[in-house]
């Protein structure tokens, strides 16, 4: 398994829409996040449209409008969001549980090779479901506290 680019933004679009809510700034236009994130703005609309698609985020029409996070944060599992973007966490097709496909192997339950990867697979998802947004944005605030970073659009909010 490989976090994609696309997989790779979709992740952090949600964590800094999600600080933004923990700091009470429940909406971000695009803009900053592209800014910020230093992404492709065209890129970042696809993926947003993918999320909100998928019911993670929402959007305010309007000039004071933006895109902001629709569920709780702690019912956001970050395995189900890279499953969402990326497909199965699975690194062969014959241990996937979502998209299973018979593999070459002649005797499949006797494959060394696929008993390795189902311990993979199983680790892979075990630690990304683990994890709810809210917890990886817990994280990201107290060591941006601690460190004393702030984000341009939140600074005055990561100071209180």
């Amino acid at each position: 398994m490989k976090l994609s680019k696309r997989g790779e933004y979709a992740l952090r679009a949600l964590i800094d829409l999600g600080i933004a809510q923990e700091l009470k700034r429940p909406l971000l236009q695009i803009s900053e996040l592209v800014d910020k994130e230093r992404l492709p703005v065209k890129f970042l609309e696809q993926i947003l449209t993918q999320l909100r698609a998928a019911g993670y985020v929402n959007t305010k029409r309007g000039k004071h409008g933006g895109y902001f996070i629709s569920k709780p944060l702690d019912t956001i599992r970050i395995g189900d969001v890279v499953r969402l973007i990326d497909g199965p966490l699975a690194p062969i097709a014959c241990v996937s549980q979502t998209a299973y496909a018979r593999c070459t192997c002649p005797d499949e339950t006797h494959c060394g090779l696929r008993m390795l990867m189902f311990d993979v697979r199983n680790a892979i998802s075990n630690i990304l479901d683990r994890y709810t947004l809210a917890q990886v944005v817990e994280i990201t605030l107290r060591k941006m506290r601690r460190d004393r970073v702030t984000i341009p659009f939140l600074e005055a909010l990561l100071e209180k």
